[in-house]
């Protein structure tokens, strides 16, 4: 898969692209259908898959707060390879280019840069200065340019239309295994592992604290796995203030079950399966102790009764 940063990077394409357009933040299951339906026809009509988004989120130019990434660029990008992406092309969003109108967009970058035969959007997509495009403009110019559009509704999933800010909001609140239903997989934090207080050595399970660079973190106690390389760790996360402790940071520890080697400066994965409960301030440390030791049971019953595959 190619991966082209900005407009004055895109060499000459071997073939006339279909193109998919959106931000794609988290690859939920809407961006799912999105992404299969891009690779199914292009390979139908011989075409070059072609995926086009933008960073940063237009919402962090346009919007009136800071938009929180559900991923980092890195991992949109990985999550898009699994789909057999041929091209992504990656437009770095700005003031000129918000300004850019709907009109100019389909024909300037769609028809004239890109040479598409064909373009792939969900529904409620929007593009163009002011936000001014919408799927019935499209059609519209479309028809003007001889190309094709493939309109993708909203999915549903439990009676939820999947959306990253519904995604987002269940994070935020650490409604962790709402938020895995609407990605249709478990969330990823990931990050170098880095050097904490030693606190959980000293209560007897040691673990791995690492720093990411991902923006959305659930606050509480969670059964999760950690992968490191191509293995994958049953393991057992904690993400607050150590309110035992009267820490001001938050920290993202996670212990990582059956390892036995030292991980420091290494870079691991870390996916939030369920939560177990919030974080809870003890009079002693020998009562962090014994919690952590129910909270282990639990997701060691938990990977019992559902165990990954050629994991640990």
């Amino acid at each position: 898969m190619e991966i082209i940063n900005g407009f004055e990077k895109i060499p000459l394409l071997s073939k006339n692209p279909i193109i998919a357009i959106g931000n794609f933040d988290g690859i939920h299951l809407g961006h799912k259908k999105i992404l299969e339906c891009l690779a199914t026809e292009a390979k139908k009509n011989a075409l070059l898959s072609l995926v086009l988004t933008f960073s940063p989120h237009p919402e962090r130019i346009l919007g009136e707060k800071r938009i929180k990434m559900i991923q980092t660029l890195d991992q949109r990008v990985n999550e898009m390879k699994k789909f057999g992406i041929d091209t992504i092309l990656i437009i770095p969003f700005d003031e000129k280019f918000s300004s850019l109108s709907s009109h100019d967009f389909v024909q300037k970058i769609i028809v004239d840069r890109l040479k598409a035969k064909a373009v792939i959007i969900g529904e409620n997509f929007r593009f163009g200065k002011n936000r001014e495009g919408d799927i019935a403009l499209l059609f519209r110019l479309a028809a003007g340019y001889n190309l094709k559009v493939h309109s993708i509704p909203p999915v549903t999933k439990e009676d939820m239309i999947v959306s990253s800010s519904l995604i987002r909001n269940f994070l935020k609140e650490g409604k962790i295994e709402q938020a895995n239903v609407l990605l249709g997989r478990f969330y990823e934090v990931a990050g170098k592992v880095i050097k904490g207080k030693s606190r959980g050595k000293t209560l007897g399970f040691p673990t791995a604290n690492i720093k990411t660079e991902n923006e959305i973190i659930p606050q509480g106690v969670f059964i999760s796995t950690t992968g490191i390389g191509p293995e994958t760790f049953s393991s057992l996360t904690n993400v607050g203030k150590c309110p035992t402790f009267n820490q001001k940071e938050t920290n993202i520890e996670s212990y990582i079950m059956n390892l036995n080697r030292d991980i420091y400066g290494k870079k691991i994965r870390i996916n939030f399966l369920k939560r177990i409960r919030d974080e809870m301030k003890f009079k002693t440390q020998a009562e962090l102790s014994q919690q952590i030791k129910k909270d282990l049971e639990l997701a060691k019953n938990y990977f019992r009764l559902r165990p990954i595959r050629g994991g640990h």
